[in-house]
């Protein structure tokens, strides 16, 4: 356990903004956050936790408290010929836990491979990609709340939604995820009918885990620029859902359009092609810009402040706007 003052943030958020936390504290146990949270520094700040920082834009430096889970840890409750429950820590990198589940034949995380971020931070975004989101694979979250009482909320009291949850809402602020369990299946099946993992597939001899694990880092990293490198946040906006209607208006001045079936009446429609086809793949706003390969993805391109990066997400939102009448929203937490 530690806690620091005017701590910098830049290790703390894959945009590379320079800025600072008022406080920084740091836990690996979970009774040290409970400790925590009762003394005067925690009951006169704001808090807000934060893993790697990889879904966040810091518009200026936080005048309050960063909380940061540092519990890397796996843990099997149950097991049985068909399915796993494994606990897993808040601090624990997203990423290796895939890989984890992979190598022991364990189905249905391979799909979120290579998402950057914490374990901590994927039941608060809701992480998704390619036809799978996180709330498939979650039994229950646990965390503490503000009075430092460890509760513990079934997949259903967590409000799931597109890039949504209970803890973006009600509980934002007021509960800190500190550990995760997740049911997985031991029971061979697979999620391939979504964007390119088919045609990323024909590489390899033989459908697995590991291949499909695999060929969706390799999609990534094709259109995905490495943050160490280009500091970005990944998928800045939501793919907006509109109405069949709307689809059918903009099918006759669009007709290859594309789109995803939600529902009988409602469709996705890919961000990243309506703003491409409003112009803004690889331009450049100042030292923000939008990436050359995913128009989806906007860039630090040297030693942009957020206030840049969020001044460019916004012409981009107006830009779509005017020329499709659709709104787009930032899927990026802006603080």
């Amino acid at each position: 356990m530690r806690l620091l003052e005017n701590h910098s943030l830049l290790s703390y958020n894959t945009f590379g903004l320079a800025v600072q936390a008022r406080y920084f504290f740091e836990y690996e146990m979970v009774s040290d956050l409970q400790t925590f949270l009762q003394t005067d520094v925690a009951k006169n700040n704001a808090l807000y936790a934060v893993g790697q920082g990889s879904n966040l834009l810091f518009t200026k430096s936080f005048d309050g408290v960063v909380i940061h889970a540092n519990n890397n840890y796996f843990e099997l409750l149950a097991e049985d010929d068909n399915m796993v429950l494994l606990k897993v820590g808040a601090g624990v990198v997203w990423d290796e836990l895939v890989a984890y589940c992979v190598q022991r034949n364990w189905y249905g995380a391979e799909n979120l491979s290579l998402i950057p971020g914490t374990v901590g931070a994927a039941p608060v975004q809701n992480i998704g990609a390619y036809g799978v989101e996180v709330k498939d694979i979650i039994e229950a979250v646990l965390g503490v709340d503000l009075q430092s009482e460890v509760q513990l909320l079934t997949n259903e009291a967590c409000h799931f939604a597109y890039r949504d949850s209970i803890f973006k809402k009600s509980l934002e602020g007021k509960f800190f995820v500190t550990d995760v369990v997740f049911r997985l299946s031991k029971n061979e099946a697979y999620n391939l009918n979504y964007g390119d993992i088919n045609e990323a597939l024909t590489h390899y001899d033989e459908i697995s885990l590991a291949t499909v694990r695999k060929a969706i880092i390799a999609i990534r990293e094709s259109k995905l620029p490495d943050p160490k490198v280009l500091g970005n946040a990944g998928s800045f906006f939501k793919n907006p859902h509109v109405s069949k209607e709307k689809l059918s208006s903009l099918q006759q001045a669009y007709p290859g359009i594309p789109y995803y079936q939600l529902t009988e009446d409602e469709v996705k429609i890919p961000a990243g092609w309506l703003i491409e086809q409003a112009g803004w793949k690889g331009k450049r706003l100042g030292r923000a810009a939008v990436h050359d390969n995913q128009a989806l993805v906007l860039v630090n391109t040297g030693d942009a402040d957020g206030l840049e990066i969020l001044r460019l997400s916004e012409a981009i939102c107006s830009s779509v706007i005017e020329q499709f009448d659709i709104q787009i929203s930032p899927e990026v937490i802006v603080l």
